[in-house]
């Protein structure tokens, strides 16, 4: 499973229904959401700033993962942004890998 972050913002709608609903209630949603599509959530938090959800999750892949934004973004409400996470051997992995590239103008 790959581990993802979810940086959730609540558009004006989608404040007033977790208002009407409750935070708890709205973790619920998100808990079945993911385990719907084979994963497991590690934390759901809310903020206060840019983003008011973050919610860190286990998914079996990319397409899960962009299934779940495209679901949430698409109902309204909110908007996500998904991060991809890494383990330190993962990013190891990735530095110990040839790359052709070029800098622009170099």
């Amino acid at each position: 499973m790959s581990k993802y972050l979810f940086r959730v913002t609540l558009t004006v709608d989608g404040l007033k229904g977790m208002l009407k609903e409750g935070a708890a209630s709205r973790r619920e949603v998100v808990e079945r959401m993911v385990q719907g599509l084979g994963g497991q959530i590690e934390s759901m938090y809310w903020a206060f700033g840019k983003d008011d959800v973050y919610v860190i999750a286990d998914l079996p892949s990319n397409a899960s993962a962009a299934a779940m934004g495209l679901a949430t973004s698409a109902a309204g409400g909110v908007r996500t942004n998904t991060v991809v996470l890494l383990t330190a051997d993962e990013i190891d992995e990735a530095a110990r890998q040839k790359v052709d590239y070029r800098a622009p103008g170099a």
